[in-house]
């Protein structure tokens, strides 16, 4: 994934990432299952209303629809994170809280060094 912007807001970096290509709500459905397993307190939302799961392969089971987001804490950058996914689209929207020092006053450099891996293997995972 490519880095498009970063901005603070409130206590949130928020920024937009650009997939290398299109994707479908089948790959969008793969890379939040695998997501979901990295998360604490998880929450599922498909355009914008929650969605009751209890393990991703009720993730893999939701009607295809516009988006999809997960939020929650992520045990891997051990802060708030929620990432968007739009079906068909390249954008994908990453909102990360400002919780610890990595993403206090972060700029583009500081903040694709501490993502990118972490969003290139979400989507690598819309291709398994």
């Amino acid at each position: 994934m490519h880095l498009i912007g970063v901005k603070e807001e409130n206590g949130w970096d928020l920024s937009r990432w650009e997939l290398t290509y299109r994707v479908s709500w089948g790959m969008i459905k793969k890379a939040i299952a695998l997501a979901y397993e990295y998360y604490d307190h998880v929450e599922i939302f498909v355009d914008n209303r929650p969605v009751n799961v209890s393990s991703k392969e009720d993730i893999l089971r939701i009607e295809e629809s516009r988006d999809m987001v997960i939020r929650g804490m992520s045990k891997i950058i051990n802060a708030p994170v929620m990432i968007v996914l739009y079906n068909q689209l390249t954008a994908v929207d990453v909102n990360v809280a400002q919780l610890n020092d990595e993403f206090k006053d972060t700029d583009y450099e500081k903040f694709n060094h501490s993502m990118c891996q972490f969003l290139d293997s979400l989507e690598i995972a819309m291709y398994r």
